[in-house]
């Protein structure tokens, strides 16, 4: 699976989770099956406001883009964030939603 992302500044937060063909983005299970390499799949039929494109398989690959919501102070990494290919399933690991600069006097969150 590759995914791609495009940042927007949000006050939501986005978990994302692999199992197979399935994507688990913030609970909602959306499978992706049925995609085949000829039959890509609007983003309109799917109805995950997470999804931006379409979703279609690429020499076997399913490539999906999703939006990455980013906090007021997002680093580099979250602003402009690389693809990245998933292999195994379970949680995936997005770029940070915020950097946390401490200002004097102030703990940085736990």
């Amino acid at each position: 699976m590759y995914l791609a992302f495009s940042p927007m500044r949000s006050d939501s937060q986005l978990t994302v989770a692999r199992d197979g063909d399935v994507l688990v983005v913030n609970d909602m299970r959306l499978d992706f099956t049925g995609v085949t390499e000829d039959a890509p799949l609007d983003t309109a039929d799917i109805g995950c406001e997470w999804l931006v494109g379409p979703v279609a398989r690429h020499d076997g690959v399913l490539h999906i883009a999703l939006i990455l919501p980013h906090g007021m102070n997002a680093p580099k990494e979250t602003l402009y964030p690389e693809p990245i290919a998933v292999s195994g399933n379970g949680p995936i690991t997005l770029p940070p939603y915020a950097s946390f600069a401490a200002k004097p006097g102030e703990q940085e969150p736990s």
